[in-house]
């Protein structure tokens, strides 16, 4: 099957261009970044999927699948081209997608957009709307992404639209928001709050988007793999210190000290728990995750035993 996947530069890209590879499909890549390290047998456009030559590639190669990662979540600099890029290239996606016969469009979003609050049940299901915005603004054109994705299923009933919801990665590539909050040797913590963590195994996720390209479940689906466990379990047993910072004073401490620099609504993450319930896409697929978050946990301390900071 010809795959295309907008967004392949980055770690997970790679990981998940070799899978798909080893199991005989047609791997086409688009990113604005240069990807020099691509895998054998990758055809690789380095485009704007916003662009003019990014359509070029879906008229010629005419994929049977598309595989959309090709979105920008740094949070701690919000530009209007990273909105562009979001909403605009996911717009982009769909459209070509519609006017050249793909049969299959997975978008891969976050569990994030759920929001973190004191009231917000333990595990969210997919009939729950995005409530992050309301104290993370930076989520906007994440979120906005997400919800022009989901309205694919009725705005594009040609082809199967799967949402996948992802839950946060943790393992040796250290990609993601999680392994990226822990890079440090010191991971602050709000004194009193020690919310519950859902994350999976980088390897469980190129699972999971493998068994949504063989299965085709069409909708909007949380994705998790093991049980969710305390933050301070996972600074914990990934080697780090915990630095517990009284609220009053923690966006002063934020970037200095060695702590990271995080935006303000990330404060309402380290509070309180973000789960969600991956059921209906482990009834809809059969995925089952492979790696354990005690596995997960030691990949990344064994790729990282040397915090930066």
């Amino acid at each position: 099957m010809k795959v295309l996947v907008p967004g392949i530069g980055g770690r997970l890209g790679k990981m998940l261009a070799q899978r798909l590879i080893e199991l005989g499909h047609d791997v086409i890549g688009i990113d604005r970044r240069p990807f020099r390290d691509a895998p054998a047998g990758v055809e690789m456009h380095e485009v704007d999927i916003r662009k003019r030559a990014a359509e070029d590639v879906f008229r010629r190669v005419r994929p049977q699948a598309v595989l959309h990662m090709a979105t920008v979540t740094h949070l701690v600099v919000q530009s209007e081209d990273r909105y562009r890029i979001n909403l605009g290239g996911t717009r982009a996606v769909f459209e070509h997608s519609h006017t050249y016969g793909v049969e299959h469009v997975v978008f891969v979003g976050r569990h994030t957009y759920y929001g973190a609050a004191a009231d917000s049940p333990l595990f969210h299901n997919e009939d729950e709307p995005p409530m992050g915005l309301a104290s993370f603004p930076e989520l906007a054109d994440l979120v906005a992404a997400d919800l022009y994705a989901g309205s694919a299923l009725w705005r594009y009933p040609s082809f199967v639209t799967s949402v996948l919801r992802m839950v946060y990665t943790l393992g040796p590539t250290g990609h993601g928001t999680l392994a990226t909050f822990l890079r440090g040797r010191r991971v602050p913590t709000l004194l009193g709050f020690d919310p519950l963590f859902q994350f999976m195994h980088e390897q469980d996720v190129i699972n999971a988007l493998c068994t949504t390209l063989d299965k085709r479940p069409r909708g909007v689906f949380n994705v998790s793999g093991p049980q969710p466990v305390p933050l301070s379990m996972v600074i914990r047993e990934t080697g780090r210190s915990n630095v517990p910072i009284p609220e009053m004073i923690f966006s002063m401490m934020l970037g200095r000290l060695g702590l990271p620099k995080l935006p303000a609504g990330a404060l309402e993450h380290i509070k309180y728990p973000v789960t969600v319930d991956g059921s209906a896409f482990k009834k809809a697929t059969g995925f089952v995750h492979a790696i354990d978050e005690k596995g997960a946990m030691r990949a990344y301390r064994e790729a990282f035993p040397r915090p930066i900071r």
